[in-house]
């Protein structure tokens, strides 16, 4: 006999007492019944209604938006997005906080997926606390900072239109300006023009150079439009049935600028996509290693090369660096960008694969900036072995870096320091930085 279908409770309103923050840009609060609510716009300790977007009786939890507040926080502001709120735009999620308030939400954050997953305090971690906003971007309430360099827009079908996407959602909130994205972004005009039989559109500013690229998903059997924008471009389109990305015209890639040095990204591939994130994590990595003349290094995850170059330059003639990378484009460029280095060597591949079939059995520092799933169990038992005096991870996801530093430590590495960086101001993302050492060393 069929069980019986659970009514979905979708449209459901409580009046509730909001919690704490939780990772992934809500609050905790629970109905009357117990039932717990994942709940989007509010913020801790005030008392709103919440109407429920995704859910159903006896699950084990509901997903909700602030609808109505009736006790406001004193850390609220009015959103400066207009396009910000219940059932809009999903691109931000704390457009209705103070700035300083966001970096305390996502510090809190941090700490208690480091103590539920790790096992450690913010002292045991080597952390102060904070989370350090950017390079200019410490700006009043109700002042939004301009820093995204590649946003992704997608296109309303029906419309054609340029918009991003609902939050949990496929469907598209036309905007006339996205207030986060980078000054280069939005004087291409991307939001005015028709972009008919496109899926999306992400247009890209470079940090250090004037090139600026858009990189067209065409529907499938759709023919690309001439691309007519405000400022001078380079076009790409994604091919609908292998998802490789080919050169329409222009340059097929953009030069960023970081740490004294120009990258070559091609095909839309991976870059930092705060202007200041990309000098600051150099900054942090390197400050934590104090790479030594001579030294060997591993630069795991390494995109285009940004670590592997930084660590080039300091260990000298005699150092040595192995990238493990598993994008064939990213490595094209990698090894682009690091020719003039000749211990540098870039292997393409899972880093999981690649790192057992070096051979290599000691290391003096690792580099691992991984994707947001996390390094994993096998990979950080095989970095243990590895001996490396020190190791820096660059960490965008603090649930993944929390259980990563705990498989550290059972190979026997322990948290020195802890660096934490809002390189993604309105949203609930965060950028984290920890070195770490050999338990039983000292210094």
């Amino acid at each position: 006999m069929q069980s019986e279908e659970k009514k979905t409770l979708v449209g459901e309103e409580y009046e509730v007492e909001i919690g704490p923050v939780a990772h992934g840009g809500h609050c905790i609060a629970r109905t009357s019944a117990g039932q717990v609510l994942f709940v989007r716009h509010a913020l801790p300790g005030e008392r709103v209604v919440a109407r429920v977007t995704e859910g159903e009786e006896g699950a084990r939890f509901l997903r909700a938006d602030a609808v109505k507040v009736l006790e406001a926080s004193k850390d609220r502001i009015e959103a400066p997005c207009p396009f910000a709120g219940p059932g809009r735009c999903g691109g931000c999620d704390w457009q209705h906080a103070k700035p300083g308030a966001q970096r305390r939400l996502k510090g809190e954050v941090i700490a208690e997926q480091l103590k539920r997953l790790a096992g450690l305090t913010p002292e045991e971690a080597g952390w102060d606390g904070t989370v350090v906003p950017a390079e200019g971007d410490k700006v009043p309430a109700g002042q939004v900072p301009a820093w995204r360099t590649r946003v992704q827009y997608a296109v309303d079908a029906s419309t054609g239109r340029a918009g991003l996407r609902r939050h949990r959602s496929h469907e598209v909130e036309p905007i006339d300006r996205c207030l986060i994205a980078a000054p280069g972004v939005s004087e291409l005009g991307i939001e005015k023009r028709d972009w008919t039989g496109m899926e999306s559109v992400e247009a890209i500013a470079a940090t250090g150079s004037q090139d600026r690229q858009v990189v067209l998903t065409p529907r499938p059997g759709a023919r690309l439009p001439l691309v007519e924008l405000d400022r001078p471009v380079s076009v790409l389109r994604v091919d609908e049935k292998s998802g490789g990305v080919h050169r329409v015209h222009g340059r097929p890639f953009v030069r960023e600028r970081a740490d004294g040095r120009t990258h070559r990204v091609g095909g839309g591939g991976f870059w930092q996509v705060h202007p200041k994130a990309a000098d600051t994590l150099v900054t942090a990595v390197m400050q934590g290693l104090l790479p030594r003349k001579g030294e060997t290094a591993l630069d795991l995850y390494c995109g285009v090369g940004l670590f592997a170059g930084a660590l080039a330059d300091r260990l000298g003639e005699k150092g040595a660096v192995l990238g493990i990378e598993s994008s064939r484009r990213a490595v094209e460029d990698a090894r682009h960008n690091l020719a003039d280095f000749d211990r540098v060597r870039i292997e393409q591949g899972k880093v999981e694969s690649v790192l057992p079939r070096t051979g290599i059995t000691e290391v003096d520092l690792i580099v691992l900036d991984p994707p947001r799933s996390g390094a994993g169990r096998k990979t950080v038992a095989h970095l243990t072995s590895l001996g490396a005096r020190r190791i820096a991870y660059v960490a965008c996801d603090p649930a993944a870096l929390a259980r990563d530093l705990a498989y550290f430590r059972d190979g026997g590495y322990r948290v020195r320091t802890l660096r934490a960086f809002d390189l993604f101001p309105m949203t609930h993302h965060v950028e984290c930085v920890a070195i770490l050492e050999p338990a039983a060393k000292d210094v």
